[in-house]
């Protein structure tokens, strides 16, 4: 059953999610006791990414009420999730987390996984919150028993006594985590052991080295994720991101997310030491990414659609074949799926805008949940009508064919919208040729200019 939802869940993330990728996998150990201890952004959406996408079997340390709603409360006992109680939920009794800890340790005695997130709830600020002491009173506890074993192997290392507890970082990396069809990366940083603290038989963790690990738990995160004073940094380092990677050719394959959160973590320390050093020069590129994406959007272009070579009799004419008859191939599937699935989509929208009222970190999550329950369901209705007005074997054909209808559809107008960008940008470089150079020599401009203040930097 658990291996079912697995599958399940990864195909829905697929759908959501345009592009995922995972980077670091080959860092977490094969076997022995694990804790993974991730940022949480996006709410239900981060578990789902460790259930599906981790090398090892995990079990999660999950919220108390979540185990009281329907559908969720039983996909987290089908994924053996282990009830957290928190003294700021409703009904919860914070004395009854000895036996979470317990559970928890028991499932590292075994050597198997837990995951935890341990900023305690998902959120949208631009950095780590401080994070609760669970995950390090766990470890330490555990890693306790697991050295007091001496040779008594339970934690899968063999012959030689029980393997140590080690910790993984991992860091949850969304482009755009409430945009349809975005991409996200899962990126697992360097493990390191837990030292193993004396402690007597039912002997709570001392508070010293808890605090330490946590330190150290919070100090390892930070080198996995993006980290910033205010939510108007990351947005200018997006926009800086996307204009510095740029190239006047497109490249055969896009540079891989684990680039791109990489090229961003330099341009957020860059902009730390530019913003104490070189404020003047600092705010000047800011006026000038604001002036040149805004003469974009002017345009109804993306800066990745600037391409000073992209634009060759042949080129044109090839993409132009190649997509028209992607367009014609797909179009009939697409009209069809969209006469069925638009009511649907627009209703995954309304209800996840309703729901989350503002929340940016639960929104994705309440789209996914209730995609999984209108798309389906309108699926059966149409199956159903048109099994009853016609017959029931074209009421199973209609039902088995819906989602891939759904799907058609989908790659349709994002195939759609990619040819009606480029030919924005193909009309711009035909009939106004000094506006399509001017705006690549202002990108070009802005990357000197990053490029140059990022040698000042290394330099200083």
């Amino acid at each position: 059953m658990r291996a079912l939802f697995r599958a399940l869940f990864g195909l829905i993330l697929r759908v959501f999610f345009r592009r995922i990728e995972v980077s670091g996998s080959e860092r977490v150990p094969a076997r022995g006791p694990v804790i993974f201890v991730l940022n949480h952004p996006s709410g239900l959406i981060d578990p789902a990414f460790l259930l599906c996408l981790a090398p090892r079997r995990v079990s999660l340390l999950a919220k108390a009420p979540l185990f009281r709603v329907p559908i969720i409360g039983f996909f987290c006992r089908a994924f053996e999730a282990i009830p957290v109680h928190r003294r700021q939920d409703a009904g919860s009794d914070p004395s009854q987390n000895r036996e979470t800890f317990e559970t928890a340790r028991a499932v590292l005695a075994r050597g198997g996984a837990i995951g935890i997130f341990p900023e305690g709830t998902s959120h949208s600020e631009p950095q780590l919150r401080p994070l609760k002491t669970g995950a390090a009173r766990i470890a330490v506890g555990a890693a306790a028993a697991l050295g007091g074993e001496g040779g008594g192997g339970g934690g899968g290392g063999g012959g030689g006594g029980a393997a140590p507890l080690v910790i993984v970082p991992a860091g949850l990396y969304y482009r755009a985590k409430r945009t349809f069809r975005s991409a996200a990366l899962l990126y697992f940083g360097e493990p390191f052991p837990v030292e193993p603290v004396p402690l007597a038989q039912g002997e709570e963790p001392p508070a010293e080295p808890v605090r330490e690990l946590t330190a150290r738990i919070q100090q390892a995160l930070a080198a996995v994720t993006l980290q910033a004073g205010q939510a108007e940094v990351h947005a200018l380092v997006d926009r800086a991101q996307r204009i510095v990677s740029t190239q006047d050719e497109t490249p055969a394959t896009p540079p891989s997310l684990m680039d791109e959160f990489a090229l961003r973590r330099r341009l957020l320390a860059g902009y730390e030491v530019a913003r104490a050093q070189w404020p003047e020069r600092l705010a000047a590129i800011a006026t000038r990414i604001d002036r040149y994406e805004a003469a974009l959007s002017a345009s109804g272009l993306d800066t990745r659609q600037l391409t000073a070579g992209g634009f060759t009799l042949g080129r044109v004419s090839r993409y132009v074949v190649k997509a028209a008859l992607v367009l014609v191939v797909l179009l009939p599937a697409a009209l069809v799926g969209v006469v069925i699935n638009y009511p649907a989509y627009r209703a995954v929208g309304f209800v996840a805008t309703g729901i989350a009222k503002g929340a940016e970190d639960a929104l994705a999550s309440i789209k996914v949940l209730a995609a999984m329950l209108l798309f389906p369901l309108t699926w059966v209705i149409v199956a159903v009508v048109v099994g009853l007005r016609q017959d029931v074997e074209l009421g199973v054909l209609t039902l088995a064919v819906a989602p891939l209808l759904a799907y058609a559809a989908l790659v349709f107008f994002e195939r759609l919208d990619r040819i009606i960008g480029g030919a924005r940008a193909l009309g711009l470089f035909a009939f106004r040729r000094w506006a399509f150079l001017r705006l690549l020599a202002e990108r070009k401009g802005i990357q000197e200019d990053i490029l140059a203040l990022g040698r000042d930097i290394g330099a200083a």
